[in-house]
């Protein structure tokens, strides 16, 4: 009988050890295998070009072994640190006075050398909801783009810099598209070489010297997003909670200039509501929708959101999401998916691993300062670039004699 009880405990400790590798095994997606990229695309001369000239979307991403498959790590540590090893690129913030008493603002960034055509390009970069310039994962793409000759210009959102007072009481929304515009009106003017045209499908006349746009883990419709928001699955409504609280301290942060002016739609009993928030829904609805006087939540999702306007997109439109993301509902991934079955300039790339902004790469452990993401979207840009330098004359678009290019990066949803 002594002899059986420790057998019996070392069975015990076999079967936790196993059970608690099995955990890791699950959580960590240790057992998923690495594929290329889904791509749903039209065959056309274009594409066909881009897949030779892209070799990144045809490839496997390949993301770290030991964590990299678990889309949660994935977002988490993009979530944290953005990016490791962040460079800090050099730029010069320029102050836009709105219409409104609002202050937008941007950081322009020069790029260090010549772009492989010879053009002048610019890239407009609007970061994920509530980002700046100064998050790590923005400085990561910016300096990885500047030494492939890119002049970058990003956009703070309204209210979302650190030490930057509010004018207005007016923040970020989801849509408006007001500060995007004053900024690529500035550029226009102080770099009339560079011809930019932005707010892709709002209007069709916005694109004539458009060459390209991508967007990178969009949700597509906010009303279907919150939806999926208040659900537990892929632990979204821990997500919502948390991305409700740094909502919460941003918008508190600026309670004085939203109370104190007299313009102000905002009042304590919203206040009040905001304090209780627990979802991104109710702060929208105490809140946000405010900022803008829409009637209803409803109203605001629907008329703040691109599922409407990505129709009227006539230019090449890169879509790039991941299968893994735990902030964007499978559901939503229809969206793009349809939009790229009908419509001949889209392309809708999926892949299996990434998470929501992640996209990390590296061999076992630690990741490589640049992304998948930051990589395909300089090597989709500059196939772009080449194509529309290399046009026979008569196939040119009205913009490339003034040597312009337009890449749009939109990113969403991110905490």
């Amino acid at each position: 009988r002594s002899s059986t009880l420790p057998a019996m405990f070392d069975g015990m400790k076999l079967a936790a050890v196993a059970t608690v590798l099995y955990i890791i095994v699950r959580c960590l997606n240790l057992k998923s295998t690495t594929s290329p990229p889904e791509i749903i695309h039209q065959d056309t001369l274009l594409s066909r070009y881009l897949f030779k000239s892209c070799p990144m979307l045809t490839k496997e991403y390949i993301p770290p072994l030991l964590w990299g498959k678990s889309g949660h790590l994935q977002t988490a540590l993009y979530g944290k640190m953005g990016r490791v090893n962040t460079p800090t690129p050099c730029g010069v913030r320029k102050f836009l006075p709105m219409q409104d008493g609002a202050t937008a603002s941007f950081d322009l960034f020069e790029a260090r050398g010549d772009h492989s055509t010879g053009d002048d390009i610019t890239m407009v970069i609007c970061p994920g909801i509530g980002n700046h310039s100064e998050k790590n994962y923005i400085r990561t793409f910016v300096d990885h783009s500047q030494q492939q000759g890119y002049r970058c210009a990003v956009l703070n959102h309204l209210g979302a810099l650190p030490n930057m007072e509010l004018t207005s009481p007016r923040m970020f929304t989801y849509g408006c598209t007001w500060e995007y515009e004053a900024m690529v009106s500035n550029i226009k003017q102080a770099f009339p070489q560079t011809l930019l045209i932005v707010f892709l499908g709002e209007k069709q006349s916005n694109q004539d010297r458009v060459l390209c746009c991508v967007t990178v883990c969009q949700g597509y419709s906010a009303l279907r997003a919150q939806e999926t928001f208040l659900q537990w699955d892929q632990c979204r409504r821990l997500y919502n909670f948390v991305l409700a609280d740094n909502m919460k301290k941003l918008i508190l942060s600026h309670r004085s200039s939203l109370l104190g002016l007299n313009s102000s739609n905002i009042c304590d009993a919203d206040l009040g509501r905001l304090y209780a928030a627990t979802s991104l829904m109710q702060i929208d609805d105490s809140i946000m929708r405010k900022f803008h006087g829409y009637s209803s939540l409803k109203e605001y999702y629907e008329k703040e959101s691109c599922v409407h306007y990505m129709k009227n997109v006539t230019v090449p439109l890169l879509l790039v999401n991941s299968s893994d993301d735990p902030l964007v509902h499978q559901s939503l991934l229809d969206i793009p998916r349809t939009l790229a079955e009908k419509m001949p300039n889209v392309i809708f790339v999926l892949t299996q691993h990434g998470g929501h902004l992640g996209f990390f790469e590296g061999a076992v452990l630690l990741p490589q300062p640049l992304t998948w993401m930051d990589k395909v979207i300089v090597q989709y840009t500059n196939a772009m670039c080449h194509w529309e330098k290399n046009l026979p004359a008569c196939q040119k678009s009205s913009h490339h004699d003034r040597n312009s290019c337009l890449q749009s990066t939109v990113v969403t949803q991110s905490g």
